[in-house]
C-alpha cells in the first residue's frame, strides 16, 4: 500500500546563492509513502492509515523553515514522518526547484530520496 501525494506546490526560500533567502522560489514536491498495514482497506477508517492532508501539513510546515541545501530539507521531511507515522515503512521524496538560479532554461533542479525504517 502506498500513500502518494504528486506535484505539491509550495513557495520556499532555501538556497546557497545570495538573494534567495529573500527572493524565493516555487517547488515541486512529490511523496510516496509505503506503509506495512493495509488495514484500512478493510475497515475504511482514516486511524488504519496516513492521512495525507496531515502529511501536506507536515512538509509545509518544514518548506517553511528556511535551507541552504535541499538535501536537507529532504532528509527533515523524511525523519518526521517516519517518527511520527509507525505505519510508514519507506519514505520516497523529491523536492524540485522551479527556477533554479544556474543560467539553464530547464522545467527544475533538484533531488530525490528513498530511505525505508
Amino acid at each position: 500500500m502506498r500513500i502518494v501525494l504528486n506535484n505539491l506546490r509550495i513557495y520556499a526560500y532555501h538556497g546557497v546563492m545570495p538573494g534567495e533567502e529573500t527572493v524565493g522560489d516555487w517547488y515541486i514536491v512529490n511523496l510516496r509513502l509505503t506503509l506495512h498495514d493495509e488495514q484500512a482497506t478493510v475497515t475504511d477508517q482514516l486511524a488504519h492509515t496516513v492521512s495525507y492532508a496531515d502529511v501536506y501539513q507536515l512538509v509545509c510546515q518544514e518548506m517553511s523553515i528556511r535551507s541552504q541545501l535541499i538535501e536537507h530539507v529532504c532528509g527533515r521531511i523524511t525523519r518526521r514522518l517516519l517518527s511520527q507515522y509507525p505505519v510508514i515503512d519507506s519514505v520516497f521524496i523529491s523536492i524540485l526547484k522551479s527556477n533554479p538560479p544556474i543560467g539553464a532554461d530547464c522545467d527544475g533542479c533538484g533531488v530525490e530520496m528513498e530511505a525505508t525504517r
